[in-house]
């Protein structure tokens, strides 16, 4: 498993990295089988984990706080905190008195006296981004945290976050992670150029565009919209929808240029989100274990200019098949009112 520097922190991450999300209650129910997934990950090379305190509403960390024992000093652990974490509005969001709280919780449940990276899950519009910042360093001062990030953040507000930083003598964000797949590529035309202008650390997730390029999908009868998270997330599977169509179309041109290497689709995902050179690690989130060890296999794989120069014609770079797979929609947009003077 090949290393890289993360965002000139000097800490070595290895260019995947196993991300927990469907640990526990979402995914892996099984603790035990879930352990045995992260062990498989960290005995193929595997050295960076990512969780996040909502994820499974807090089981995830747990499970992966099992899963380190004996071996925390070895690996390279991040989580997030934003989400909601119960039903009061301050059990939430990016503020200090939340934040404050959320890390104990996190580091509670992982079974660990600090984090290597904590991130912003989403940015918080309700907080000053001068006061989350305030918050974060105070955690690396204190060892609860060796390195802050964000995840989801625009290109604007990447760099609202490093000039807060610097004129207010707070620790500046070192990482960013982005959803970035072939179908979801629009981070290449702000997001990465500027994360690389700052040389921030990137790690992508839903590399397989939420199992669209998993090779699970070869035909419109293959959605089944009735279970898991097709039934909230329609606008991003519903084949009825002419850009998920496209997806499909997309899907079969994209199985015979892998076809064409001797490669499964899955490989060639992931080889498209290791070459951009501002990535420098990509999360796969295995539910099983067969899953986790078919993307392991394909981590040797390295895709030359004539096969990227034809996933950009299939794809042009800078694109979404699907707008409304966005996960992260800013309130100038979601709420009308802010665009229309009273």
């Amino acid at each position: 498993m090949r290393r890289r520097i993360l965002g000139g922190t000097g800490i070595s991450v290895s260019e995947y990295c196993f991300g927990a999300m469907m640990l526990g209650a979402w995914g892996t129910t099984d603790h035990d089988e879930a352990v045995r997934i992260v062990h498989t990950a960290l005995d193929a090379g595997i050295n960076f984990v990512d969780t996040a305190d909502m994820y499974s509403d807090g089981e995830s960390e747990v499970i992966v706080g099992k899963a380190l024992k004996g071996r925390r000093d070895d690996v390279v652990l991040a989580s997030k905190v934003h989400f909601p974490m119960g039903p009061d509005a301050n059990n939430g969001g990016n503020s200090r008195r939340w934040i404050t709280r959320a890390v104990e919780d996190s580091l509670r449940r992982l079974d660990t006296d600090y984090l290597d990276v904590y991130q912003l899950h989403r940015f918080d519009h309700t907080t000053d981004l001068e006061e989350s910042l305030s918050v974060l360093s105070d955690l690396v001062r204190a060892g609860k945290v060796r390195v802050i990030g964000s995840s989801v953040f625009a290109a604007e507000r990447i760099v609202e976050a490093q000039w807060v930083a610097e004129r207010r003598g707070h620790v500046r964000p070192r990482t960013e992670q982005p959803p970035y797949s072939i179908f979801n590529r629009s981070i290449e035309t702000a997001v990465l150029p500027t994360a690389a202008r700052y040389g921030l650390g990137v790690l992508t997730w839903s590399p397989l565009a939420g199992g669209w390029l998993s090779g699970r999908y070869e035909k419109a009868a293959d959605v089944d919209l009735t279970t898991g998270r097709r039934t909230v997330q329609r606008h991003k599977f519903d084949p009825a929808l002419p850009a998920n169509a496209r997806k499909l179309e997309v899907v079969a041109e994209l199985r015979k240029l892998a076809a064409e290497l001797g490669r499964s689709l899955t490989h060639l995902a992931l080889a498209f989100v290791r070459a951009h050179p501002a990535v420098t690690s990509a999360i796969i989130g295995p539910r099983t274990h067969e899953q986790l060890t078919d993307l392991l296999a394909g981590v040797d794989l390295v895709l030359e200019d004539d096969v990227l120069d034809r996933i950009d014609e299939i794809v042009p770079p800078g694109t979404d098949l699907n707008p409304l797979d966005a996960d992260y929609l800013p309130p100038s947009l979601a709420d009308s009112a802010l665009r229309r003077r009273r």
